[in-house]
């Protein structure tokens, strides 16, 4: 069964031809790479699977449900990180990971809450940053975060952009186990990334150049 899938998803800005024609499925349970060059496409294919970005042709749907632009519903079956990342800088860390469980459709008690973000900061090595506000945070403390918050809800599909682009040697290893992890309990996770050492964690890797996708 396929949870994501993309359809002859074309974008064209002006007159540059972002994605040409682009078709990809990721299953649960399954962690598919994305690799590429700067300028290939990769971010811009993650944002029409997100539902940020509509695609001038073609389709995404989730569950077999077309993808609609900024559907909050469907937004939150997703755990998304992108290259802005998008923490809110005056709050703490604890503060901007437990949003996703605040906005979740069914409610949990408030200590539910409180748990389940220390356990995601837990897992990234954030445990000691927990109290501190963002903008205090370096670059890979911040991107870091950002995975928590994404995983945080337990999603159906996992969507990131460059997850380790701040990190190096053990916290590197340390992303690409945690995303290998929610595949392994049934997510479906698509990672957009240029860093080679991913296919060792992934089940396939797919190659974007110029907007066309080929298997790795």
């Amino acid at each position: 069964m396929t949870v994501l899938a993309a359809q002859g998803v074309s974008v064209a800005f002006g007159t540059r031809q972002v994605l040409h024609d682009v078709s990809l499925d990721v299953k649960p349970g399954e962690l598919v790479a994305l690799q590429g060059p700067s300028g290939s496409g990769k971010s811009c294919l993650l944002a029409v699977c997100a539902g940020l970005q509509a695609p001038d042709s073609g389709a995404v749907t989730l569950d077999d449900e077309p993808v609609r632009l900024r559907d909050a519903a469907q937004r939150r079956r997703v755990g998304l990180l992108l290259q802005g990342l998008g923490l809110l800088p005056l709050l703490t860390a604890t503060e901007n990971v437990e949003i996703p469980l605040q906005v979740a459709d069914e409610a949990l008690p408030p200590a539910d809450v409180v748990d389940r973000a220390a356990t995601a900061l837990a897992r990234v090595e954030l445990a000691d940053r927990a109290d501190r506000l963002v903008e205090e945070l370096s670059g890979g403390q911040r991107q870091r975060v950002a995975l928590a918050r994404a995983l945080v809800a337990r999603p159906e599909v996992v969507l990131v952009d460059e997850p380790s682009s701040a990190l190096d040697g053990h916290l590197r290893d340390l992303v690409f186990r945690l995303l290998r992890e929610e595949a392994d309990r049934g997510a479906a996770v698509l990672v957009a990334t240029h860093d080679p050492s991913i296919a060792d964690w992934s089940h396939r890797v797919l190659l974007l150049h110029d907007g066309e996708l080929t298997q790795g």
